[in-house]
């Protein structure tokens, strides 16, 4: 037996409770107000429950139904703590408690949950350590989304027991430590890694390239240092080629369609995209990128990047990267956001970018690149100054032009003021010297009295000469 709720009424019915063999109760999407009912833990044969994107407040009530699936009660306005009555359904593949004002500290009883498949805890006010690994069993666990709270401790070691990860975003919290190495070996399947704005410190563990799966890394806003590893992106194969056939809809309603046929969900991820915020659903299996701006990152670009032609979004900025863009960055066809600004780099722009035939966004300012802006295809639709601002040595379109009979380059303008500053040291040497002469004649008698003795010799043989001549 299922019920939905059409925007029928405006708040649930108490009443509800005696509807004792009702399995589904999908409240989703209406203007649903006040408090649910505390009947609903009378539901016993209850297999799934979607109160989901209405105006509920309270706190939730307890689930009576020990046979529970799915659960979930997204974008309302829910109080209270984590409600504990869910670590006593055995049975749980699927909560979400996202978007309310829940607090406090989670409890341990949550990651018994055996059959758990898919936890979405994000932008609440949940505080405190995630718990150690324990005696949890989290081997069903495959997407887990804990952002935008107020969680502290380390890299939750909780999670070396989650063999079927593939979603991971613990960002905008208070983590901190740094990235164990464990996680290279430990999350075989992970293919979405975010864990921006928060404490995260330290180099990027080598361990990570063997996530041969990963297909979104989001280390922006930590406090991440050192080199880019060179063998990180060398082993990234899911970043090699475009994604079309991974579909996260399809492959977590299919694991789950054995358990009950009405239980459906589309996993989600924020990714800062083309310099704004967005929401993917469904689609993220689509999202190939990289985010590691923010960060005190220093040394070059490795160049084994241009190798990942399946990413869409690169952004680099805020660190301190030095030496050149790669010569072939070129070869990442799909990327449409480009993002280098805020770093070191030096040199000229490589004239491959050119060849980015989907790039929309484009930003490499305050750095100390140098040379004429290459020209052509895409690029001349990115018509905005401030894209290059910042790099004295830098002219073309949209900056000034070139001057004419010169290269452009920084090189040339490097041996002009070279000459300058060669002529103006001999000028220099030779007004020191002639200073330092004419000291020397005005402070030490004898070298005076010997070279006016010099100069009336010189003098005595010309008139000697002159008057033989006459």
């Amino acid at each position: 037996m299922a019920l939905s709720f059409n925007g029928l009424a405006s708040s649930v019915p108490p009443e509800i409770g005696s509807m004792s063999l009702l399995q589904n109760l999908d409240l989703n999407g209406n203007q649903l107000e006040g408090e649910l009912p505390a009947t609903i833990s009378s539901l016993k044969d209850l297999y799934s429950l979607d109160c989901s994107n209405n105006k509920f407040i309270g706190t939730i009530p307890s689930i009576g139904s020990k046979k529970l699936l799915s659960a979930a009660f997204a974008n309302n306005s829910f109080l209270g703590s984590f409600p504990r009555t869910f670590c006593q359904i055995a049975s749980l593949a699927l909560l979400d408690l996202s978007s309310n004002q829940l607090s406090g500290e989670l409890p341990n009883c949550l990651w018994d949950l055996e059959d758990l498949m898919f936890l979405d805890l994000s932008n609440n006010g949940f505080s405190g350590k995630v718990p150690s690994a324990g005696s949890a069993n989290l081997s069903s666990l495959e997407s887990l989304h804990l952002a935008n709270n107020k969680l502290t401790g380390g890299f939750p070691s909780i999670l070396k027991k989650c063999k079927q990860l593939i979603v991971l975003d613990i960002g905008e919290n208070y983590f901190s430590s740094q990235i164990p190495s464990w996680t290279g070996s430990n999350l075989p399947s992970l293919r979405i890694l975010r864990l921006r704005s928060n404490l995260f410190s330290g180099s990027i563990p080598w361990q990570l390239s063997q996530l041969s799966h990963l297909q979104l890394l989001d280390l922006a806003a930590n406090q991440f240092s050192g080199p880019i590893p060179q063998g990180l992106l060398a082993n990234l194969t899911s970043m090699m080629k475009p994604q079309t056939e991974f579909n996260m809809t399809s492959l977590v309603h299919h694991q789950v369609l054995h358990l009950d046929a009405t239980m459906n969900f589309v996993d989600r991820i924020d990714v800062n995209w083309k310099m704004k915020s967005y929401t993917f659903q469904g689609t993220i299996a689509l999202m190939i990128g990289i985010d590691l701006s923010g960060n005190s990152f220093s040394g070059e670009i490795p160049t084994e990047l241009a190798n990942l032609r399946g990413l869409r979004f690169l952004n680099l900025s805020r660190n301190h990267l030095s030496g050149h863009i790669p010569e072939n960055i070129g070869d990442l066809k799909l990327l449409e956001s480009l993002d280098c600004s805020w770093n070191e780099l030096s040199g000229a722009i490589p004239s491959s970018i050119s060849k980015l035939a989907s790039l929309s966004t484009l930003n490499l300012s305050n750095n100390n690149l140098s040379g004429e802006i290459p020209v052509g295809n895409q690029l001349q639709t990115l018509d905005d100054p401030s894209i290059y601002n910042n790099n004295s040595g830098l002219c073309g379109f949209p900056l000034v032009a070139c001057s004419k009979g010169s290269s452009g380059t920084v090189e040339t303008l490097d041996t002009e003021l070279e000459t300058v500053y060669f002529c103006y040291s001999i000028i220099a040497g030779l007004v020191i010297g002639f200073w330092l002469w004419l000291g020397s004649l005005v402070f030490f008698k004898t070298w005076r009295t010997y070279v006016f003795c010099c100069v009336d010799r010189f003098q005595h043989k010309v008139m000697k000469r002159w008057r033989a001549f006459r």
